[in-house]
């Protein structure tokens, strides 16, 4: 079986597996005693923060362990917002945060609370621009994401930061992705990051605050990390963390030209195999080990089994492998196709042999749940100028599949009205149409949903 989804959890790492025997038996004491075993306890908590410190490019009375890196998220932008009350309620976030920011946002604003939301371009990376457009006097905290964990697009920090920075504004970061292949760049005020994203143990998240920023702690005060982190610390796991984190960094630069080779071929080779798919995520500036692509007419959940049936571990962004039956907030950002949506996010180590297995597997996959679905083929002759199509109450990638299907029936001009209460449809009808060289003319109000209306061109 290959695991290819390491951005979700990374496997654990040998060095992380030993560290975290060996400081069972000797970090179990409470380290806030002056007893031996405390102070041995105190001892290999203070190397850890000291090893993670070094890692992140901060001081050690700067950083703190908490429970996981969601735990950091709400923790760091919770500290900030009530810290800097005094300037203003104001939040700006980008449209393709993870949902631990997100979240924290509509929390936010729902107490009153304003959040400005930064658009991405097609490629999912913001602009320093609208970082700049988006600021005001009443501004307390800006967060961008390091790189995005869905696309692996890494985002313009350092020019983020200089923006807010010259506005007085704080940028807090979250550096889940990227931090095991490197410190980030700029002057960022916060950054958190989560220990089982690059081999750590899960349950492990780390809280940054640079000295000056204004930071109030939420929740019931406790003397430990600094009161930044209520609750006993899992000594353990933290040594284990920062063990491994400082052995991911040793080989970083090694690793990466390895797996970027790896990603190249799978973002060249994946169009020339599969028909119909759209490769997403900035194709230069991106993280190493994440590739990103969407197969039109193909349901995302059908998929992963398929592929799972073959033996490899993916990742969907698709509504249909959703409990929520709404497609990823990334790729809706974005603006490109979510369904038969992949990501391939490569660990430490992943042999060549099984890259180029996964490609051999994946035309046959695709290509069988097409079939299951009755995709279309090509058409060529029209009669009717205008065909409604009623997709009413079929979820992706059905809206998109039964379009095709009559596409053909109309006349170069002509044009079709897809009926659908699907919310993927909003983004995937528009996406087949550039795919396709079609025009989509808009969405219009119906019955019942909406009714999404293209025009044939060729």
């Amino acid at each position: 079986m290959s695991y290819f989804d390491a951005a979700s959890a990374a496997p654990l790492h040998p060095v992380a597996r030993q560290a975290l025997q060996a400081s069972l038996d000797e970090g179990w004491a409470d380290p806030a005693r002056l007893y031996r075993e405390g102070r041995r306890a105190r001892m290999l908590l203070d190397a850890a923060r000291e090893a993670a410190a070094e890692a992140v490019g901060c001081r050690p009375d700067e950083l703190v362990f908490t429970a996981s890196g969601t735990r950091a998220v709400h923790s760091g932008m919770e500290g900030v917002l009530t810290g800097r009350r005094r300037v203003g309620r104001h939040l700006i976030v980008s449209a393709v945060e993870h949902s631990s920011v997100l979240h924290t946002a509509e929390v936010f604003e729902a107490d009153g609370g304003t959040v400005t939301q930064v658009p991405v371009s097609r490629a999912g990376e913001v602009a320093p621009e609208a970082y700049e457009a988006a600021l005001r006097p009443d501004t307390a905290l800006a967060c961008l994401q390091s790189a995005n964990h869905e696309v692996g697009t890494v985002q313009p920090v350092a020019e983020v930061a200089d923006v807010c920075g010259a506005a007085g504004v704080p940028l807090l970061v979250d550096a889940a992705q990227s931090l095991g292949w490197g410190p980030v760049e700029g002057g960022w005020s916060v950054l958190t990051a989560s220990a089982h994203k690059w081999g750590g143990p899960s349950g492990v998240g780390l809280l940054a605050v640079r000295k000056g920023v204004r930071f109030a702690p939420q929740g019931p005060v406790d003397e430990r990390e600094s009161g930044r982190a209520a609750g006993f610390e899992n000594i353990p796991a933290i040594v284990a963390a920062a063990a491994s984190l400082r052995a991911v960094r040793a080989t970083a630069a090694e690793e990466a030209l390895r797996l970027r080779e790896l990603t190249e071929r799978i973002r060249a080779r994946v169009p020339e195999l599969v028909p119909d798919v759209e490769v997403v995520g900035d194709p230069v500036r991106r993280l190493p080990g994440i590739v990103t692509f969407s197969c039109l007419f193909v349901d995302g959940e059908t998929l992963l089994h398929e592929l799972d049936r073959a033996g490899f571990s993916v990742s969907s962004g698709s509504s249909c492998t959703s409990s929520t039956l709404t497609p990823s907030h990334v790729l809706n950002a974005m603006g490109v196709l979510s369904e038969g949506n992949v990501r391939i996010s490569l660990p430490l180590g992943a042999p060549a042999e099984e890259v180029d297995r996964f490609l051999s597997v994946l035309p046959g996959a695709v290509a069988a749940v097409r079939e299951k679905l009755g995709a279309p083929s090509p058409r060529t002759a029209g009669r009717e100028d205008t065909l409604v199509v009623d997709a009413i109450g079929k979820r992706c990638p059905i809206p998109v599949i039964e379009l095709a299907k009559v596409f053909g029936d109309v006349p170069v001009g002509g044009t079709v009205r897809v009926l659908s209460d699907d919310a993927a449809a909003r983004l995937d009808i528009p996406a087949w149409c550039e795919m396709r060289g079609q025009e989509y003319i808009g969405e219009e109000p119906a019955e019942r949903g909406s009714g999404y209306v293209v025009r044939r061109l060729s």
